[in-house]
């Protein structure tokens, strides 16, 4: 069994569940976090393994939704992932059951014309930027949410980009909860294809103007907009 590393905010009844993606760390929901626990929650975000403070070692989408389910409580009222925390939320929906699912740009297949594997040496020349270099890749970021990147990339173990089966899509499965697709806008993640076939098995497609990949990065008031009634 992998413990993972829990980020807690907050002392409430609820509880939420905020998954971060690939080379990310629970330090990239520094401002979401306290929002909901503000509103009642206890806010809990693990470090994937490989990320942040948790335990390195083998690396797969499977492994990662393995541990969630072990390190964190079932049913909680709210379960938020982003990009690859949203495909490995999907793989553990139905063992953790939350009442309410958001997937925030889910990586669940890669866009058309390119692979998984392909984008990956991008983010392994992201480990050894500066911070100037975050800066200028995120210019609608305030500085607090450059400095967590830049340490969130420093701790992160770029191995994971070995993961098993990198370029297998991850499709979801039926929502079995109430169940929430947040993308940026404009959106390369998912296509209008993808998106028909998610409206089909019942999950409601948001989105929010003038962001990229960083949906709850590159604009925190807009993000927090299109999940309000969620919360």
């Amino acid at each position: 069994m992998t413990r993972l590393n829990i980020e807690t905010w907050g002392t409430g009844d609820r509880i939420a569940v905020l998954v971060h993606g690939l080379s990310a760390d629970a330090s990239s929901w520094w401002r979401f976090g306290p929002e909901l626990a503000r509103r009642g929650y206890r806010v809990l975000a693990p470090d994937l393994r490989g990320h942040g403070l948790s335990p390195r070692g083998r690396y797969s989408r499977q492994l990662w939704a393995d541990d969630l389910v072990e390190s964190l409580p079932a049913a909680p009222e709210l379960a938020v992932g982003h990009s690859l925390g949203a495909v490995v939320l999907s793989m553990a929906v139905d063992r953790l059951r939350p009442r309410r699912a958001v997937y925030v740009d889910p990586a669940w297949e890669a866009p058309e014309g390119a692979t998984f594997s392909g984008s990956m040496p991008f983010f392994l020349a992201q480990r050894d930027w500066t911070l100037d270099e975050v800066a200028a890749a995120h210019p609608r970021w305030p500085e607090d949410a450059w400095r967590h990147r830049l340490e969130a990339l420093r701790r992160w173990d770029p191995a994971t980009t070995e993961m098993d089966l990198l370029d297998r899509d991850h499709p979801p499965g039926d929502p079995g909860a109430p169940s929430f697709v947040v993308t940026a806008d404009p959106n390369e993640l998912v296509g209008a294809d993808q998106a028909e076939r998610l409206r089909a098995r019942g999950y409601e497609i948001r989105s929010v103007p003038d962001t990229g990949h960083w949906v709850h990065e590159d604009d925190a008031e807009g993000f927090l907009k299109s999940v309000q009634d969620l919360l």
